[in-house]
């Protein structure tokens, strides 16, 4: 069985770690998908999908490290040729990637006690965003 939903999310840009843990939990559960693995991808270059303890001291030090490995700089040749300001944007989630996928046990998310589902803005401007969850399974 193969169930696809989806939902948007509206961000307020640069830097905003969001927990999609709640609804990503009740999408899979509602697939009805017992036994499995579920796919989490978000639409869009500037956008990140990951797995991480979503608390306050994270949710802080992530967009930091992300700024200090590709931080905000003119010296782009995403910069020089769009001038959008958002070069380290599309690095940063390219760090991170758009795609996660993780065990669907029990029709639930198999996730470790500390580990959430989180979506990270790396646009420089707040950005509504597409999150696709595919459950696949019996």
């Amino acid at each position: 069985m193969v169930r696809q939903a989806e939902v948007e999310v509206q961000t307020t840009g640069h830097r905003e770690v969001h927990d999609l843990t709640p609804t990503v939990t009740a999408m899979v559960r509602q697939s009805g998908v017992q036994c499995g693995i579920a796919h989490v991808f978000v639409q869009g270059s500037t956008g990140a999908v990951a797995l991480m303890e979503c608390e306050r001291g994270l949710k802080k030090d992530l967009p930091r490290l992300l700024d200090g490995l590709a931080p905000p700089s003119p010296d782009y040749a995403h910069e020089q040729t769009w001038h959008d300001g958002n070069g380290h944007s599309h690095l940063q989630a390219t760090l991170l990637g758009q795609a996660i996928s993780f065990p669907i046990t029990d029709g639930s998310p198999l996730l470790g006690t500390w580990q959430q589902i989180v979506l990270i803005e790396c646009d420089i401007k707040p950005r509504r965003r597409t999150v696709i969850v595919t459950a696949i399974g019996e």
